[in-house]
């Protein structure tokens, strides 16, 4: 994935800002709107599609924990961890 995959008619998004709403499309959070032009996106990225199946592989294999079960400040480590991938905890 890299920052050179820039925004097209038929591929609104460029990888950046992809990277940055993944999580909120794992979570359902974003609008349909947001979410097709990532799924447009990830369909002609190779990249971003791998980091979007890493991203549901790992929420696949936390899928057993709850923010209650989470003391606040590992919670925020977590999301800064996969809002910021590659930035030191």
């Amino acid at each position: 994935m890299t920052d050179q995959h820039l925004p097209t008619p038929a591929n609104e998004l460029a990888c950046n800002e992809a990277v940055e709403i993944m999580t909120d499309y794992l979570e359902g959070a974003l609008s349909k709107r947001d979410a097709k032009r990532l799924e447009r996106h990830a369909e002609t990225c190779p990249g971003c599609t791998e980091y979007l199946e890493q991203m549901r592989t790992i929420a696949a294999s936390l899928g057993g924990l709850t923010d209650e079960s989470l003391s606040p400040e590992m919670r925020d480590r977590l999301l800064a961890a996969f809002r910021h991938p590659g930035a030191a905890p």
